[in-house]
């Protein structure tokens, strides 16, 4: 499948498949839509909107390693990736069924969001894994971030059609002229969300082909121990490996803390109207898009790693922006800078991975790859909520993303590229 056009495009086409879920669900509408009409007040709503996002990073550390060696034992990359997509689809479908009105709306609304938001990152680790398969080393900062470019093309499109059809531009139902009450109309966006993803998959599922199937071949949970197992014995061998991932369980948490409470900062703070925060998703989404397009083509030409620094840089100071903003203005400058790198930051540390995966082992990588995401990822959001509550100021909670992405950025600094390369080839 290597450098096949059709391949990566197939490929690439399942980032803008799943991009309106994290868009549309985790940052910009339902989490809004749960503070807002089903939480007590925002100081609440923050802490158990955080508090879900916490657990389901957690279940995704825990479990992202096993299906990663389980799907590459025989093969089962893609039949895993079409589970997880089913899972995500008929979940979020559930976060538009659920009322404010309902007995326990608010457990069923958090529990239904844990339930899609692990099947979408449990997705994804599937999803990148193919990114070696489909194109040489030599391209594949370009290739990750064409697929992240498009994804946040998918986002756009998405919240573009959620704000004027759904939500409407004076919160009134949009040109489908939905019922406001409960909230309704923004709920909805949750089935828009599914459907999107449902059908934009499909190429992914059809062209996108497992390299190692092995007909015949069964699951085998203790197989996928023995190899977790024999993949720690060797770990010593892959030390960049590693240390890039010890760094981006640090700096990630930073990316995962503003995209989960983004929305929510952005009302409780600077008095954003839904509609608002709708508006800077589309801006947003636009300025993410253009950096992993560009940053693509810089990534191959001077390194992951130096596109991930670069990036760090940004966010650091743009994070610290956000916390100090004094006016809506100044929000409005950090939003866009965190666009604007955001992107590239993700695309760069996909191709970096993809760099240092050994052969055949692609998915149980990447599953270490999804564990260093999500290993401490409750941590941002948890304190991103503590802090809060402590201060009463969402400010104060702001101000920790700054930390994570400095720390990440000087663990960063001890990896070696070439040698992390080298060891791939010898894996």
């Amino acid at each position: 499948m290597k450098n096949d056009k059709k391949v990566i495009a197939a490929w690439a086409m399942y980032d803008w498949a799943n991009s309106p879920f994290t868009t549309l669900v985790v940052t910009f509408v339902i989490s809004a839509v749960f503070v807002q009409a089903f939480a007590p007040d925002e100081i609440t709503g923050t802490r158990l909107w955080t508090t879900a996002v916490s657990i389901s990073a957690l279940i995704v550390a825990l479990c992202s390693p096993l299906l990663g060696a389980m799907a590459d034992r025989g093969g089962f990359r893609r039949k895993f990736l079409m589970i997880s997509t089913a899972v995500c689809v008929l979940a979020t479908v559930g976060l538009g069924l659920i009322s404010p009105s309902q007995d326990n709306a608010i457990l069923l609304m958090l529990t239904v969001f844990v339930v899609a938001n692990v099947a979408f990152e449990v997705g994804m680790v599937f999803y990148n894994a193919f990114l070696p398969d489909i194109v040489t080393k030599e391209k594949i900062g370009r290739v990750s971030g064409y697929g992240w470019a498009l994804g946040y093309g998918g986002g756009l499109v998405a919240l573009l059609v959620g704000l004027f059809a759904f939500v409407g531009l004076g919160d009134d139902g949009g040109w489908l002229g939905l019922s406001t009450e409960g909230a309704f109309n923004a709920r909805a966006t949750a089935f828009l969300v599914a459907g999107w993803l449902a059908v934009f998959s499909i190429p992914t599922f059809l062209f996108v082909r497992d390299p190692d199937h092995v007909p015949g071949a069964t699951v085998s949970v203790r197989g996928a121990f023995a190899d977790l197992a024999k993949a720690f014995r060797n770990i010593r061998k892959y030390r960049e490996i590693v240390k890039f991932l010890l760094a981006r369980i640090v700096f990630n948490d930073g990316l995962v803390t503003i995209f989960g409470i983004s929305s929510i900062y952005a009302m409780g703070t600077f008095g954003f109207t839904l509609t608002e925060v709708m508006v800077m998703g589309i801006v947003i989404n636009v300025a993410a898009g253009t950096g992993a397009f560009a940053f693509g083509f810089i990534d191959d030409k001077i390194g992951g790693k130096a596109t991930v620094q670069v990036s760090l840089v940004a966010l650091a100071l743009a994070a610290l922006l956000a916390a100090l903003a004094p006016s809506k203005a100044w929000f409005w400058v950090a939003a866009i800078t965190i666009g604007v790198f955001a992107g590239p930051n993700q695309s760069a540390s996909r191709s970096l991975m993809g760099r240092f995966v050994p052969d055949k082992h692609e998915s149980e990588f990447f599953g270490f790859f999804a564990f260093s995401g999500k290993a401490t990822a409750f941590l941002g959001p948890l304190l991103f909520g503590m802090m809060t509550t402590a201060f009463n100021s969402q400010r104060a909670g702001a101000a920790t993303v700054f930390v994570f992405f400095v720390v990440g950025g000087l663990i960063l600094s001890t990896v070696s590229e070439q040698r992390g390369i080298e060891a791939a080839a010898n894996g």
